[in-house]
């Protein structure tokens, strides 16, 4: 098991822009969504920001399950026609939800200088939770 990514990974977890965030609850019914992230000292971290929900924030699927089950998988990946081109990156690892702190006042910082739509949003302002998510294990495959 590895925890932390080797250079190739690491620079596709720096520039990549969507990843797709899985939980499940505690009976194990999974519930997947794309997310925007960072990663940062060892985590990736993604915001319960604005956009809008069918729900309010404390009854998001999400939100609930990782309340529920810290279990949580990441997935980052790239299609082509051609099959040489194609990786994933699969992380593994535990979730928490950060509503206040150095920690979320940091992601809040760096997602706002990686995704301009943030800035419009006024991420920081939001009392919206951060999710963090601390890798147990990554694996890859493909053309990284």
């Amino acid at each position: 098991m590895r925890s932390q990514p080797n250079d190739r990974e690491l620079h596709i977890l720096k520039t990549g822009r969507v990843a797709r965030m899985a939980t499940a609850d505690r009976t194990g019914e999974p519930h997947i969504v794309p997310v925007c992230y960072v990663f940062d000292e060892g985590c990736l971290f993604t915001p319960i920001d604005s956009k809008p929900k069918r729900v309010s924030y404390e009854k998001l699927k999400r939100v609930k399950n990782i309340s529920a089950n810290p279990k949580i998988s990441i997935l980052l990946d790239r299609y082509s026609e051609d099959w040489k081109e194609l990786y994933y990156i699969l992380i593994t690892g535990t979730a928490d939800l950060l509503p206040y702190g150095h920690s979320r006042k940091r992601a809040v910082e760096l997602l706002t200088a990686k995704y301009s739509q943030y800035k419009e949003m006024c991420l920081g302002d939001l009392s919206f939770s951060v999710i963090r998510i601390t890798p147990v294990n990554i694996v890859s495959l493909g053309n990284l």
